[in-house]
């Protein structure tokens, strides 16, 4: 037992350091964890829609009316409570890895300004999230407090990956990596995606899957804007694959054609995901499936734009000097 003890403690005191004292590297670890954290409660969040716990904890920032912890409650579910109130506890592991982050940043030497506003909209981000949350309670669930509400967690993952990739760089100047016709088409690229998981949201809004039987939906006909959504894929996956061979014929650099090829190949999973999903009358399974699909071709998406340019590395010159000038990417 003492072995078990001593062994945690060393453990506890080495991630420790790589918050106080730490490396480009030990940050970019952090950053990765972030956006699994958040990419994780994204999903999460979706389970308990699906689960039809979304009103497990009735009230916030309390669960219950007279308690913050959840209590018996006559009119619902111990395990829809339990799922509900499991996910907001979720909110603070994501927002200590987000504080791990900023102090990361902020001790990391030397100092760059630009990890660190990056890393200050993690806590910033988890505040305004957990704020949200308790306005789509109070909402009894209203579509649009829902969907803003997993677009938040969307714009929370992009902040963490460019935190992540932006570490593993210095801070000179961009500098492009393949034509610039192709880097604008990764950019549109990127905006389509966009589009898409607002599409997707609407669709869900209007769907089944309400997450109580309080809730209410979109007054939209589903199978229109079921068939839109599918508009909008063929386009993300027609750009996709347009920006592939793009960068094959160019022979651009090989890990800007494995992160295409990567989310091409994502896509191509959610797309069955997707329509499976529809033929079986939406399962609430493969919703939470889908949801992490559509999180999964987010991340790829941002994922092959930063690997479009270059910002030298991590110990260049520019960021030796600490060079704060550089314009955005």
């Amino acid at each position: 037992m003492k072995h078990l003890f001593d062994q945690a403690r060393r453990h506890a005191v080495n991630l420790t350091q790589t918050v106080w004292s730490p490396t480009a590297a030990t940050l970019r670890r952090w950053a990765l964890a972030a956006v699994v954290a958040n990419a994780g409660i994204t999903v999460t969040g979706a389970a308990v829609r699906v689960s039809k716990s979304g009103l497990g904890c009735p009230t916030w920032p309390r669960c219950t009316p007279d308690s913050l912890l959840p209590t018996a409650h006559g009119q619902i579910s111990p395990v829809n409570m339990a799922v509900e109130f499991g996910n907001r506890l979720l909110t603070f592991l994501v927002l200590a890895i987000g504080l791990a982050c900023l102090v990361a940043a902020m001790r990391l030497l030397p100092r760059r300004r630009d990890l660190v506003r990056l890393a200050w909209l993690q806590p910033a981000g988890v505040a305004a999230q957990g704020l949200w949350g308790g306005l789509v309670v109070r909402s009894v669930l209203n579509p649009v407090t829902v969907s803003v509400h997993f677009l938040i967690s969307i714009g929370l993952i992009a902040a963490c990956f460019a935190l992540y990739a932006r570490s593993n760089e210095g801070d000179a100047a961009p500098q492009r990596l393949v034509h610039r016709d192709i880097r604008t088409l990764g950019h549109v690229l990127i905006a389509a995606v966009a589009v898409l998981l607002v599409a997707g949201v609407v669709v869900t809004g209007t769907g089944p899957h309400s997450g109580d039987e309080m809730a209410s939906r979109f007054p939209f006909d589903i199978e229109s804007v079921a068939r839109i959504h599918a508009d909008v894929v063929y386009v993300v996956v027609g750009l996709t694959f347009a920006l592939l061979f793009a960068l094959h014929v160019s022979d651009a650099p090989r890990h800007a054609r494995r992160a295409a090829l990567t989310l091409l190949a994502v896509e191509m999973a959610q797309g069955v995901i997707g329509y499976v999903q529809y033929f079986l009358a939406v399962p609430a399974f493969l919703v939470g499936l889908h949801v992490l699909g559509a999180t999964l071709v987010w991340i790829g998406a941002l994922r092959v734009v930063y690997a479009l340019r270059s910002r030298g590395p991590a110990d260049s010159p520019a960021t030796r000097s600490g060079r704060l000038d550089s314009i955005p990417a």
